[in-house]
């Protein structure tokens, strides 16, 4: 009898208790267990952590497309002082490295060609009294580089000639090409973990068998993704603030923008990532598919379309319809403007807008799929 009445004791309480008090730790569990899943695996920790402070430095000091120490070759007749004002200007520049004089054009070709010399600098023989007839010969194997080598190349010599033309870069005055590339990168690194993590980790579940285990645990289905979905959003801010911190205090690019709008863009963007990551994980059933798919339709659209190293504006109109449908095009465009043009969130609501669509959209099919799934 005293066990029936203790056991009564027990037992009374426990419908009362469940509910939202039982669900809300048990909720907190799972984060912290999918937490605690993710530092513990060495691997995710190095794509977390490693891949980004890797490809910073890798595009920051690595991969530049800064132009420094052209290889310049001076072709003159007559070594007067004009002429010579002119190439001590060039040899004083950092972008120039004076590495021989010819007398004729046909000498300055042949250094081009035996690859010996970038570019060379033809002056003609009344330069002096004229100041005009000069010529550039570049080597145009590399097109972007040799209009980059010709525009330096035509800035220096017009401001020698009286001042006129005078250039001015706005926002970006030592044309850094970091400056160009740090918008890329954090563009293409949330979307990247963001994404291929969220799937990846809700596919390993279904590939062990455990997936089926959690969905009938004390809380809801919807909220056991919320669960395994939370720990990435705080190691993609993670991300974000180590690449906002190399960025302005490794690489030296500037931060001209409101943090704040920052912040609020970029988690928009983290959300329409780990909505795509979820999109995933419903349509792959092994890890290596979400994994191939993750790379096939995120990695290639985003380097090559999205503005990321090409002008979208440049692009065949085709592939510029395409891009408009890759949310990192307009990441990237918005960082670009609130980081190193330093605009408000009024000059970007259309990035915003567009991204915010998207986020809407890829979480409303992602969890009409899951609710599909579990029917």
């Amino acid at each position: 009898m005293s066990k029936n009445i203790s056991s009564n004791k027990v037992t009374t309480p426990l419908p009362a208790r469940e509910g939202p008090v039982v669900g809300l730790p048990t909720f907190f569990s799972f984060v912290v267990k999918e937490a605690k899943h993710i530092v513990r695996d060495k691997r995710t920790m190095l794509i977390l952590f490693g891949m980004p402070i890797a490809m910073m430095l890798i595009f920051g000091f690595a991969i530049s497309t800064d132009v420094k120490n052209v290889r310049t070759v001076v072709v003159t007749s007559q070594a007067d002082h004009t002429t010579r004002a002119m190439v001590d200007r060039l040899s004083a520049s950092e972008y120039f490295t004076l590495t021989a004089t010819a007398t004729t054009p046909k000498e300055a070709e042949q250094l081009i060609r035996d690859q010996r010399a970038d570019m060379a600098i033809i002056f003609g023989h009344d330069y002096a009294s004229k100041q005009s007839g000069i010529q550039l010969m570049v080597d145009g194997s590399d097109p972007n580089m040799a209009q980059q080598w010709t525009n330096y190349a035509m800035g220096v010599l017009t401001d020698m000639q009286g001042g006129m033309i005078n250039t001015r870069m706005l926002y970006n005055p030592q044309m850094k090409s970091a400056y160009n590339f740090v918008p890329a990168i954090m563009g293409m690194l949330l979307m990247l973990i963001c994404a291929m993590m969220t799937s990846v980790s809700i596919v390993r579940e279904k590939e062990r068998g455990t997936m089926e285990v959690l969905l009938v645990s004390p809380v809801r289905p919807l909220l056991v993704i919320v669960a395994k979905a939370i720990p990435y959003l705080v190691f993609a801010f993670t991300i974000l603030i180590t690449i906002l911190l190399m960025s302005r205090y490794v690489l030296d690019v500037p931060i001209r923008g409101s943090l704040f709008w920052i912040l609020v863009v970029s988690t928009i963007y983290i959300l329409l990532a780990l909505s795509l990551g979820l999109l995933i994980s419903n349509v792959a059933r092994t890890q290596l598919v979400a994994l191939l798919m993750s790379a096939m339709v995120l990695l290639m659209p985003i380097v090559m379309l999205s503005g990321m190293l090409f002008p979208v504006e440049s692009m065949p109109p085709v592939l510029q319809w395409i891009s408009a449908l890759i949310p990192p095009r307009y990441y990237i465009e918005a960082m670009r403007k609130m980081m190193i043009m330093g605009v408000g969130i009024g000059d970007v609501l259309k990035e915003v807008t567009i991204l915010s669509g998207m986020t809407l959209l890829l979480l409303t099919i992602a969890l009409a799929k899951f609710n599909q799934r579990l029917e």
